[in-house]
C-alpha cells in the first residue's frame, strides 16, 4: 500500500520536511497536562502560556530543538515524613512540544502568579525577486 501526502503533489515541490513535520505533530501525545492558552498579541507576536502551579521556575526548563520548543516541568517530591490524608496535588513532571514554523523565534520567558509565559516574534522575510536568464543551446 503506498502512501498518500499531500507532499506527493506534482504542484508542491520540496515540501517533504513540511510533510514530515505534521506527521510528527500528530503523532504527539495530547495529554492534558498542563493547560496552555496560546494567543496572537500582534500581527507578528505570539504567547504561550501554562499553567505551571507549584513549579518554581527551578524546576522548568524550556529548550528549542529543530524548530520545536520544549517545556519541560520537574518538581522534587518533597514529602518525606509527611502523612497524607488525601493527596490531589501530585509532585509529577511534564513535557509540552511545540512546532514553531520557519521564521519563528522565542522571543522570552517570564513567571507570574503560577504562569509560564513564553512570548513568541515571528520574523518577516524580505521579498526577494530573482531573475532567471534563459540560456541558448
Amino acid at each position: 500500500m503506498t502512501k498518500i501526502s499531500f507532499a506527493s503533489h506534482p504542484f508542491l515541490l520540496g515540501f517533504e520536511q513540511l510533510d514530515r513535520l505534521v506527521e510528527r505533530t500528530a503523532k504527539s501525545g495530547n495529554e492534558g497536562y498542563p493547560p496552555y492558552n496560546i494567543e496572537q498579541s500582534a500581527d507578528d507576536s505570539y504567547r504561550i502560556t501554562l499553567a505551571v502551579a507549584g513549579f518554581r521556575e527551578e524546576d522548568l526548563a524550556i529548550t528549542l530543538e529543530n524548530a520545536q520548543l520544549v517545556i519541560r516541568g520537574r518538581q522534587v517530591d518533597d514529602s518525606d515524613g509527611r502523612v497524607f490524608l488525601h493527596r490531589g496535588i501530585a509532585a509529577r513532571q511534564f513535557q509540552r512540544s511545540f512546532v514553531l514554523a520557519e521564521g519563528v523565534e522565542v522571543a522570552g520567558a517570564s513567571m507570574e502568579n503560577g504562569l509560564l509565559h513564553v512570548d513568541l516574534r515571528r520574523s518577516v522575510p524580505e521579498t526577494v525577486v530573482q531573475t532567471i536568464e534563459i540560456n541558448n543551446k
